[in-house]
């Protein structure tokens, strides 16, 4: 059956950096657009980043951009998304996700598979 699973979130002070990774098994991972959503507490859970099958286009969230790079390796099926210049407000559960979907959704509702999610708490 389809897995994911995160990996890689930790504490970390603001303006440091993590890598999460997500490895992925049960499906044919490189012909899948890939995810990150953030969810923290009391919130909805949010788009972060996508890319798609083959890795040459990537989509970020606004509060985002220059800040998280999203990339896979087919190879080893796992998706990554470094994380830079952390802000307290990054705080949050991160989870990989999976969609058939071609196209370049921020819904979470559009991705059908989830991993169980990853820690992230950056201190100020």
């Amino acid at each position: 059956q389809v897995q994911l699973v995160e990996s890689g979130g930790g504490l970390v002070q603001a303006g440091g950096s993590l890598r999460l990774s997500c490895a992925a098994s049960g499906f044919t991972f490189s012909s899948y657009r890939m995810g990150w959503f953030r969810q923290a507490p009391g919130k909805e859970r949010e788009f972060v980043a996508t890319i798609s099958s083959s890795g040459g286009n990537t989509y970020y969230a606004d509060s985002m951009k220059g800040r998280f790079t999203i990339s896979r390796d087919n190879a080893k099926n796992t998706m990554y998304l470094q994380m830079n210049s952390l802000k307290p407000e990054d705080s949050a559960t991160y989870y990989c996700a999976a969609t058939n979907y071609a196209l370049i959704y921020t819904d979470p509702s559009r991705f059908s598979s989830w991993g169980q999610g990853t820690q992230v708490t950056v201190s100020s």
